[in-house]
């Protein structure tokens, strides 16, 4: 496995991201994560996109980091907020969102940023139980979903 940075709109992040939101489409069964973003949230130094690829060079798992500030949607100066986080079907289970997780978490820390946020949802457990393991604990919501009930947001010191 290989960890390669790449821009949001990479033809393999786009791929990834369009089967992460079919994703959100079952477990939440509206249109996907309705956040906006834009591929240059994610240009260093305020972001990274990540993608793993496996042994046969194929895109496997996915993450980023993009800066946040202090704005109205509940985010603070410092803050790395982490998207997109996903790993195919097929592979999960062999800890490639904790690898990915661990290289976000030091290149946001590199970047000067001083806290990881991040907003997942209840029908998500397994995306919970690997933030809460990793460290997280919730805080305050933030974000285009904060008012949902399902939304839980997390955050971590870098």
């Amino acid at each position: 496995m290989i960890i390669r940075r790449v821009r949001f709109d990479h033809p393999d992040a786009v791929k990834l991201n369009d089967e992460v939101q079919a994703e959100y489409h079952l477990r939440y069964g509206d249109g996907g994560d309705a956040t906006s973003l834009d591929a240059t949230d994610f240009d260093p130094p305020r972001g990274a996109y990540l993608i793993v690829y496996d042994e046969l060079d194929r895109p496997v798992a996915t993450g980023g980091w993009r800066s946040q500030d202090d704005n109205d949607e509940g985010n603070a100066d410092g803050d790395a907020e982490l998207k997109r986080m996903f790993v195919v079907s097929q592979m999960r289970g062999r800890g490639l969102a904790r690898r990915i997780l661990a290289a976000l978490e030091e290149d946001a820390r590199a970047a000067g940023r001083l806290r990881m946020v991040l907003e997942t949802g209840t029908k998500q457990p397994e995306a919970i139980a690997l933030y809460t393991s990793c460290g997280y604990e919730p805080c305050d919501k933030f974000g285009y979903y904060r008012h949902y009930e399902d939304s839980r947001c997390y955050a971590k010191a870098l």
